[in-house]
């Protein structure tokens, strides 16, 4: 069922790909979304874990969080989506739908990865997916957003690979057989070797922390968030980093199962507390409000990174904090987008009587 859960969003992006009407392309995104949002609460239910060991697909309590949170937040961002493209036919949709399907599957297939390389790929693809949903609006600004996004997304995925490769070389002179299978690395995490591991655990930190948006490779995000149409500032701000904090919380497992998790936390408090005072420092400022919500999207992201750190219960307020950040900033983003639709404007001095004239998503936000 793993399977299919990446494969038929892939399907339906074909699909839409070639669909000569344009609402019945828009309405394959609410249908991916509720056929995705089944199969997760059937795979949920389901009692134990499904990662059976030496798989590379698999549902430990981690991936099940994630799905969690991701699955209802697209199937809320498709919903928006038929309104928000019927009201931009100027733009187009044969392009946004099919990459929103593609988001869709290349991040579900990296929350349910027991692979760190197939969680690679996964995490890169979301970068490609992703990229022209970024450029929607088609202006100078956007293009901008969209290559800063590129090029930081793609150091943070270069790092990433480098970590990797470390990990690897890490069982390579102890006589275990390399591999980058998840379960492989937890059984034989105290026979790696400790320089390459620490290296490989930096590069993987930073590199999906690039991401997630921790400080210092955040740059992107208040270009990426401003420029975004509301449902694409969403799906990055609660889907996709939550799925870069999954993967980083994949190397914090394996750096504890090697007996080192003190430096790991201490490299996370690190990161979170400088995301915190960066992301202080340009939010007051800010009087655009999408980005305003970028840089609160980059504090987030460093309590989350704080908690893990700090460990104990404080990890259990990380996971919570998670679901918390993903769904509020969904709803803000839509809220957003909706504001600036009506008064023409993302400026908070140009943004008068939101209330009244957008009682839900003025109250909202």
């Amino acid at each position: 069922m793993l399977t299919v859960l990446i494969l038929f969003p892939l399907a339906l992006a074909l699909i839409a790909m070639v669909l000569p009407w344009y609402q019945g392309r828009s309405w394959l995104l609410p249908i991916a979304g509720a056929i995705h949002l089944g199969l997760v609460a059937i795979l949920l239910m389901q009692p134990g874990s499904m990662a059976p060991t030496g798989s590379w697909l698999g549902l430990d309590a981690l991936s099940r969080l994630v799905l969690l949170v991701t699955s209802p937040l697209y199937f809320g961002c498709a919903i928006y989506a038929v309104d928000y493209l019927g009201l931009r036919r100027d733009r187009g949709n044969r392009v946004i739908v099919p990459c929103l399907l593609v988001f869709l599957s290349t991040m579900t297939l990296a929350i349910v990865s027991r692979h760190l390389g197939v969680l690679w790929v996964g995490v890169e693809t979301t970068t490609i997916a992703s990229a022209p949903l970024i450029y929607y609006n088609r202006n100078r600004l956007s293009i901008e957003a969209t290559w800063k996004y590129l090029l930081i997304g793609s150091v943070g995925i270069a790092l990433a690979m480098l970590g990797l490769l470390f990990v690897a070389y890490a069982a390579l002179g102890t006589g275990i057989p390399v591999s980058l299978q998840l379960d492989k690395l937890l059984t034989d995490g105290p026979l790696l070797a400790r320089p390459w591991l620490h290296a490989g655990f930096v590069f993987l930190l930073v590199g999906f922390g690039t991401k997630m948006g921790l400080a210092p490779l955040h740059a992107w995000k208040p270009d990426a968030y401003g420029e975004a149409p509301g449902m694409v500032g969403a799906l990055l701000a609660g889907g996709l980093t939550s799925v870069a904090f999954l993967a980083v919380l994949r190397a914090v497992q394996i750096m504890g199962a090697a007996g080192d998790l003190a430096m790991a936390r201490h490299a996370l408090l690190g990161l979170g507390l400088l995301s915190l005072l960066l992301a202080a420092v340009f939010m007051v400022r800010q009087p655009d409000i999408k980005r305003m919500l970028a840089y609160s999207s980059v504090e987030h992201m460093g309590i989350l990174a704080i908690g893990i750190g700090i460990g104990g219960l404080a990890t259990f307020g990380a996971l919570l904090h998670l679901v918390n950040n993903a769904l509020t900033k969904g709803c803000l983003f839509l809220s957003a987008g909706n504001i600036h639709r009506a008064f023409a404007s993302k400026h908070l001095s140009e943004v008068r009587g939101a209330i009244s004239a957008l009682p839900v998503s003025g109250g909202l936000f």
